[in-house]
């Protein structure tokens, strides 16, 4: 999962598998558009809720810095 530099509103991520690209709400969590296999969406929307204040800040700030992973 990632932030792109010089990113477009509203605030997202961006999560990769091998296959699947897709952006990722930061206020739900919810896939903003494209596909993505259930258990991967459901593991992505799990890590944003948890993680909600520091990717928004890391959105507000364009200051990124490494999370981590769900237990």
């Amino acid at each position: 999962m990632y932030l792109r530099y010089k990113e477009h509103n509203p605030p997202h991520i961006h999560a990769i598998t091998q296959d699947f690209d897709a952006p990722f709400l930061i206020a739900t969590g919810e896939i903003m558009d494209g596909v993505f296999p259930p258990k991967a969406k459901a593991m992505v929307k799990e890590f944003v809720l948890k993680y909600q204040k520091e990717l928004n800040e890391m959105w507000e700030t364009e200051e990124y810095k490494k999370l981590p992973p769900l237990d």
